[in-house]
């Protein structure tokens, strides 16, 4: 079957360094998430989250945000971001001069309210400053949409709450949005009709899929995008990441095992493939625990048989 809007190239945003690490309970130090960064960007990636400025009291992995983004030897043409979730976490992100931030909010108004104690809209109200600083300031602002498939306390999310969130994002100025499977339950149908629902109010080109693999259904919800033209996705060296809602499940989909499904289909990534599988080497042999990425694993193993 020939897909004539299958993309000829995807570009991938490494969130391992943030999304990965922040929920590790062993801290690492800003040496090591420096150096993985470094090897990320040895590979190629052009598009790295790389910290958060949360409050330390919350998220304490992360506190050593502004030593980190100090650390980075830039290069140019990679996008370097950050997670703001307030006004005061935007000015200190300010300082590091990050290329891009994020902010985020959840399609479903049970978790928001458990997780933040406010509605959607409240929630996303309370970015409007944000977003607006930021756009004064010249840095893009991408969304992070949590839940837009399922929910830990309500279940199945429908369509229409991810179009009123994807609106509400688009309301106060965000320029992209990742749909993101937050707790991996999706399969390619409820996966598309999430992207449906989200392209009502964004470009297909302001759009991309952060996918969790707790039920082993990222890269077939990766394929469906592939198939509706989104060419823009999320993932997470060595699988870097755990779902704190499912118990022992794991967490983002691996880049090493998105790169080699893309490089499969012969869609270009600009990903060195080799030097990624070492980057998730590095973490996971510091972290003392074998990469959750299946196709690195198998690569690596393979090289050194």
């Amino acid at each position: 079957m020939k897909h004539l809007n299958l993309p000829a190239r995807v570009k991938l945003v490494e969130v391992g360094p943030r999304d990965g690490l922040q929920n590790e309970k062993q801290m690492v130090p800003a040496s090591v998430k420096i150096e993985l960064v470094h090897r990320l960007q040895a590979a190629g990636l052009k598009e790295i989250e790389v910290t958060s400025f949360v409050s330390p009291k919350w998220v304490p992995q992360m506190a050593d945000n502004a030593e980190v983004m100090a650390g980075i030897n830039r290069l140019a043409g990679v996008r370097y971001s950050v997670l703001t979730p307030n006004l005061q976490g935007f000015d200190a992100a300010l300082l590091t001069h990050p290329n891009e931030i994020v902010v985020f909010g959840s399609a479903s108004e049970a978790f928001s309210q458990k997780n933040i104690n406010c509605s959607m809209a409240e929630s996303i109200e309370r970015f409007a400053p944000v977003v607006a600083a930021a756009r004064a300031a010249g840095i893009y602002v991408r969304g992070a949409m949590s839940c837009t498939v399922g929910c830990p306390y309500e279940g199945e999310v429908s369509p229409d709450r991810v179009s009123y969130l994807a609106g509400l994002m688009k309301g106060i100025g965000v320029q992209h949005v990742g749909v993101a499977d937050t707790i991996g339950v999706g399969t390619p149908l409820k996966v598309q009709r999430a992207m449906e629902a989200t392209l009502k109010h964004f470009d297909i080109n302001e759009v991309s899929g952060h996918f969790h693999d707790t039920y082993g259904q990222a890269l077939v919800n990766t394929l469906i995008c592939l198939q509706m033209g989104i060419w823009q996705f999320d993932a997470s060296v060595a699988g870097l990441g755990g779902c704190p809602y499912a118990k022992g499940a794991t967490g983002n989909v691996a880049t090493e095992d998105v790169v080699y499904l893309l490089h499969g289909m012969g869609i270009d990534t600009g990903i060195d493939l080799d030097k990624l599988i070492d980057a998730g080497q590095f973490i996971s042999d510091f972290l003392g625990r074998p990469t959750n990425a299946r196709a690195g694993k198998a690569l690596f193993n393979k090289r050194n048989s």
